[in-house]
């Protein structure tokens, strides 16, 4: 494949707008959608793109988020390369079809930008939609910024389709802190991005009448287990060939991805686990304590699922104190679904960091440098010879008591 990094163009785009140019470039066969805020100007950019005669896509304006995923399941299993886009209360309506699509083993490809689910209602950013969502079967990519969004969503294409994987995938981004905030963001030739995903053909389709084949039938306890048995196992090989897909796409675009960036961890000995665009303001932070001695780093996580259990526990195993920011509650007691997944994943560690976790951020409250750096401290005292007992192991950063 031909390196493309010398022809790239910049461009000043909102994270929409990324996601929009992303999937202009894919060129899907259909896609399609219903608007809900923040990601409704996603699709809108796109149906102009069809409107103009710039891809050749079958745009299906539907009645609800539910018919959206309804449609791109049906047209993906009929063999096409289909696409879809929802928030929040769009991605909940959208919930039977989720598992549906999952179960069916159709590599439809989602963005999704992370808004809070009422009630209250709330149009701004937390995570609560898409961790809702973390056990549907559906792998998970997230984005810290504009362009990540724009790399991950081609990358996703290429994830969902191999033979090895065949699943949705939904790449996030964070509402309204992404989705219109505008940035600097590196676009691949059309025709880089074309090659890179290949034509598609999906090695079951539901229209080839030679070869007749049922999809979403009817498994009761004969053969239910089996069927879930080969989808949990396509989810432990989707990490090889996220990986394997990422190198490639470094190869044309100069921009490297793995299952999570380590910032600063080379000597630390305490850290934040972050997701999302919470990212750009730890590295700030951390960047400020470094100047000042403070021997801290930051774990950004970018595949959620499959969770990367192994790579991070021996990536923070041996830290003194970890703590890990949650923007959504479980309301389970036990802590944010982030906490969750890195307390499991550390469980068999030789070496464990005493952990805390921080929900914050609900429904789009400011997480500001100064929060930051107020939790890396107790962190860091948490970790301490002279520390007294670990204190609450939930906290909420920046609510008002």
């Amino acid at each position: 494949m031909a390196v493309a990094v010398e022809t790239q163009k910049t461009a000043a785009l909102t994270g929409n707008e990324a996601a929009a140019q992303a999937m202009r470039q894919i060129n899907p066969d259909v896609v399609a959608a219903y608007p809900i805020t923040p990601q409704t100007e996603i699709v809108q950019l796109f149906s102009t793109f069809v409107s103009d005669g710039l891809v050749k896509t079958e745009f299906v304006a539907v009645e609800s988020e539910h018919s959206a995923m309804s449609a791109t399941v049906g047209a993906a299993a009929a063999g096409a390369r289909a696409m879809t886009a929802t928030s929040s209360q769009g991605l909940a309506l959208m919930w039977e079809m989720l598992y549906i699509a999952a179960g069916m083993r159709v590599p439809v490809v989602m963005p999704m930008v992370n808004r809070a689910l009422s009630s209250p209602i709330n149009i701004h950013c937390d995570h609560s939609d898409s961790m809702g969502a973390r056990d549907s079967g559906w792998l998970q990519i997230y984005s810290e910024n504009a362009q990540e969004m724009y790399d991950n969503l081609i990358q996703a294409v290429r994830i969902a389709e191999h033979p090895d994987v065949l699943l949705p995938v939904m790449v996030t981004m964070d509402g309204f802190i992404i989705s219109h905030g505008m940035e600097n963001v590196e676009l691949l030739p059309d025709r880089a991005v074309q090659d890179f995903v290949g034509e598609y053909h999906f090695p079951y389709p539901l229209l080839d009448v030679e070869h007749p084949k049922t999809l979403g039938p009817l498994a009761l306890q004969d053969f239910y287990f089996e069927f879930k048995r080969q989808q949990a196992e396509a989810v432990h090989r989707a990490k090889n060939v996220i990986l394997a897909v990422a190198e490639e796409y470094a190869r044309i675009s100069g921009r490297r991805y793995g299952f999570f960036e380590a910032y600063q961890m080379d000597d630390a000995e305490y850290a934040v686990v972050v997701l999302g665009s919470t990212a750009g303001t730890a590295k700030y932070v951390i960047d400020q304590l470094r100047q000042a001695g403070e021997k801290c780093g930051l774990v950004k996580i970018r595949v959620f699922r499959p969770f990367p259990g192994p790579e991070l526990s021996e990536l923070l195993s041996g830290l003194k104190a970890l703590g890990i920011l949650d923007r959504a509650d479980t309301f389970s007691t036990q802590g944010g679904p982030l906490y969750l997944e890195v307390k499991a994943a550390l469980y068999h560690a030789l070496k464990r960091p005493k952990c805390i976790n921080y929900i914050y951020g609900l429904g789009g409250r400011d997480i500001d440098p100064e929060l930051i750096r107020q939790a890396l401290m107790e962190i860091k005292d948490l970790g301490s010879e002279q520390a007294d007992g670990v204190g609450p192991i939930v906290r909420y950063l920046g609510v008002r008591e």
